[in-house]
């Protein structure tokens, strides 16, 4: 076992360390010591693995921004293998247009998602590590577009990548929202966003 294979789990303890106080708090907060001291991890050994204390913090959002992405994927995922006719195709998709964003725990998720979004807007490094899991995000949203249109289930006259965009954009506009003194119900906003989509559909003759 090589030496760099054997320190990704003593690193990965110092992501998941970093990590769990970026989700709960501010990243000017974070102080390498206090993390070697959590983890036992030698203060040398994480300069040297990560370059430096703006590295840790990319690489934990980074991680933090992957999960995130593939864990609200993974729905996608199977809508995109399992449907053969168009009802099993709209049982397979509502639920994630119409309740992605709903609850508490999606509103903190977007906040979090947004605040590593923002800061990778003036860090190069950390735009380059999220790049990868935002292409996939597009695509895969994208492929669930495209296996409806070559199903004649959803209108061919709008660009896929354009609707996967739209998508996030919703997604992520509801932080907006979310500090408004009057937000949009759950409800409300689940039930517009069930028009938005039913007017995307080309349902087959009977």
């Amino acid at each position: 076992m090589t030496k760099q294979a054997r320190s990704l789990p003593v690193m990965q303890s110092v992501l998941d360390a970093v990590a769990e106080r970026l989700i709960e708090g501010d990243e000017t907060l974070i102080r390498i010591p206090e993390i070697c001291e959590a983890t036992g991890v030698n203060y040398g050994s994480v300069y040297h693995h990560f370059g430096s204390r703006e590295g840790v913090i990319d690489a934990a959002y980074h991680m933090i921004f992957t999960r995130m992405m593939d864990e609200d994927l993974e729905s996608t995922r199977r809508a995109t293998v399992d449907p053969l006719t168009f009802d099993e195709y709209l049982s397979a998709v509502i639920p994630i247009v119409t309740s992605i964003s709903s609850g508490a725990e999606r509103r903190r998720r977007r906040a979090i998602r947004l605040r590593i979004v923002a800061a990778a807007s003036a860090r190069v490094e950390l735009r380059v590590l999220i790049a990868r899991s935002q292409t996939e995000a597009s695509e895969t949203l994208a492929g669930l577009v495209r296996y409806g249109q070559d199903r004649g289930w959803v209108r061919r006259d709008v660009d896929p990548r354009f609707l996967a965009v739209l998508f996030q954009i919703l997604l992520f506009g509801r932080v907006i929202d979310d500090i408004s003194l009057s937000p949009v119900s759950d409800e409300l906003w689940e039930s517009s966003a069930s028009v938005l989509f039913f007017s995307l559909l080309t349902a087959p003759e009977d």
